[in-house]
């Protein structure tokens, strides 16, 4: 399974940004799906999951009510709609795919991971 990333960049807080992931390798709607974000010395975390079919969602604390997670199985994507960012929201956002439909906030129980996209939000 590949997964690229792509949607990242600078944005001002308050400002938005839409991620996406598309993946390809597999048949992308079996398994759930999830984002992921690393800040610079910090520990990768948990941000977002979406189940198989996209109709369950799971967030953080610290996004929700300001990101969506979907997820469009006709064209193997996977996309994070990223509101009212904060300066804190700057990291490197990675998406990651599970073999399982079980959804999971822990990353070491996701199979495939993509190659990264900066996410930089400034004050």
């Amino acid at each position: 399974v590949q997964l690229q990333a792509s949607g990242g960049g600078l944005v001002q807080a308050g400002g938005s940004l839409r991620l996406s992931c598309a993946a390809s390798g597999r048949t992308f709607s079996s398994g759930a799906m999830g984002w992921f974000r690393q800040a610079p010395g910090k520990e990768r975390e948990f941000v977002a999951a979406v189940n198989w079919s996209g109709g369950s969602t799971y967030y953080a604390d610290s996004v929700k009510g300001r990101f969506t997670i979907s997820r469009d199985n006709a064209k193997n994507t996977v996309d994070l709609q990223m509101n009212s960012l904060k300066p804190e929201d700057t990291a490197v956002y990675y998406c990651a795919a599970k073999s399982s439909r079980v959804v999971s906030y822990l990353g070491r129980s996701y199979d495939y991971w993509g190659q990264g996209t900066q996410v930089t939000v400034s004050s």
